[in-house]
């Protein structure tokens, strides 16, 4: 682990409990197991502020570049649930894969349990599109005025 524990920014930290709180009622135990073993890695997490982040942790709204056993490279976007499209790579956070990279570093390589069975996977590369949890006025229309 590049450093030596998962990194989460605080706001997503704790948006990631609330929603993992809410999806514990999940019946597919694939989800209910990669929701424990996040939920046991988080209390071991460093948490940070937006400016201490380090730009090559996978967090929300990150795109994650992966190798598989295989060989196979393939980007995927780290979203909330709402906005899961795997057709579109767009893995939900509660996804497993979701849960599996959230708070890993560029380089990491991770052994998870997917519903197919363990798997191993190495991060290749992490690129962000915007900092902090979410663009918090998402809700809000452009009217052009300053709010």
């Amino acid at each position: 682990m590049k450093y030596g524990e998962l990194i989460i920014e605080k706001k997503e930290y704790e948006f990631l409990k609330q929603i993992m709180s809410l999806a514990r009622y999940y019946k597919d135990t694939s989800y209910k197991a990669s929701i424990y073993k996040l939920n046991e890695e988080l209390k071991e997490a460093k948490i940070v502020t937006k400016v201490n982040m380090p730009m090559d942790v996978i967090r929300l709204n990150s795109f994650v570049t992966i190798e598989t056993p295989y060989a196979v490279e393939k980007t995927y976007q780290i979203v909330t649930p709402e906005k899961g499209d795997i057709r579109k790579d767009k893995v939900s956070i509660l996804a497993p894969m979701g849960l599996a990279l959230f708070g890993y570093a560029e380089g990491d390589q991770i052994t998870w349990t997917f519903p197919l069975g363990e798997s191993r996977i190495k991060i290749k590369k992490v690129n962000q599109i915007q900092t902090g949890l979410m663009n918090l006025n998402h809700d809000k229309q452009n009217t052009g005025t300053p709010q």
